[in-house]
């Protein structure tokens, strides 16, 4: 019997925690499998990927900068990749197909779901910061959730108008961002803004509602000042390590054919 194999693709890929977690959950669940880094160069993606599953790959995760070519070399790819505009998750058939999916609009809302059990998408717009990739997918999650309206703001203009066009959402000038904020019943930060290394989200939350939700993607540090700054006005928070390791739910099961929980040990196993 072959012994499936799985990975993360990224250039680099040595910060990714992704095997850590694969990892603890082949050694919960006592499966044969493994799941490992591999560094590969834009140039070499193609013949790569062609090549995986005669090596005994049954599949891989994809991440910066490789998700939008690998979604374009795919043999057949889901709705949700699709209008994401990226693949973080291939499957390999037998026959050597590539099935892309995209699992971030999943882990987004699956996050939300176990940590915020109260929110309910319907309750009211939602404002989200940034338009890159990351936010393409909490648009995606948001719609999909039912969320009424979506506001999307971001430091640069053009990136914004173009993405709110493509989803049929509202757009907000940068230097307006805090203009709306008493009518949200939900925040998302999709920017590096508050990430370890960058600068801070400068963002006044006085305004917001106490029931509104808020969320940040980033997970380093995992309680960034905008999330600090939500719990001390009394909002719901919820940090982005839960969306990384939901996302990585539906690829585990497909390729290793048990589906694995999101526990606190599991949290833990990969913060360390």
């Amino acid at each position: 019997m072959k012994i499936p194999l799985a990975g993360v693709i990224g250039c680099p890929v040595g910060h990714s925690r992704s095997p850590i977690l694969h990892g603890t959950w082949l050694r919960q669940y006592g499966l044969a499998g493994h799941y490992v880094p591999l560094h590969v160069e834009a140039d070499d993606l193609a013949d790569m990927l062609r090549a995986m599953p005669r090596m005994g790959f049954v599949g891989a995760n994809v991440t910066v900068p490789h998700k939008e070519a690998a979604l374009a070399l795919a043999d057949d790819v889901t709705e949700t990749a699709r209008r994401i505009g990226a693949a973080n998750t291939l499957t390999f058939g037998a026959d050597g197909r590539i099935q892309a999916d995209n699992t971030d609009a999943y882990g987004f809302m699956a996050n939300l779901r176990q940590n915020a059990p109260g929110w309910q998408p319907s309750g009211g717009p939602a404002l989200v910061l940034g338009a890159g990739g990351a936010a393409r997918a909490v648009i995606v999650a948001l719609q999909d959730a039912g969320v009424p309206q979506i506001y999307l703001t971001n430091r640069t203009t053009a990136r914004a108008d173009a993405l709110a066009a493509e989803f049929g959402v509202n757009t907000l000038p940068w230097q307006d961002r805090e203009r709306l904020l008493p009518q949200m019943a939900c925040l998302v930060n999709t920017t590096s803004l508050g990430m370890r290394g960058q600068p801070d989200l400068e963002i006044d939350l006085t305004t917001l509602p106490a029931s509104a939700l808020v969320t940040d993607i980033v997970y380093a540090p995992l309680k960034t000042p905008l999330l600090a700054q939500a719990r001390a006005q009394g909002c719901a928070v919820v940090d982005g390590l839960g969306m990384l390791l939901h996302q990585a739910v539906p690829g585990f099961e497909r390729w290793f054919g048990t589906r694995p929980e999101v526990t606190d040990a599991l949290r833990a196993a990969v913060l360390a």
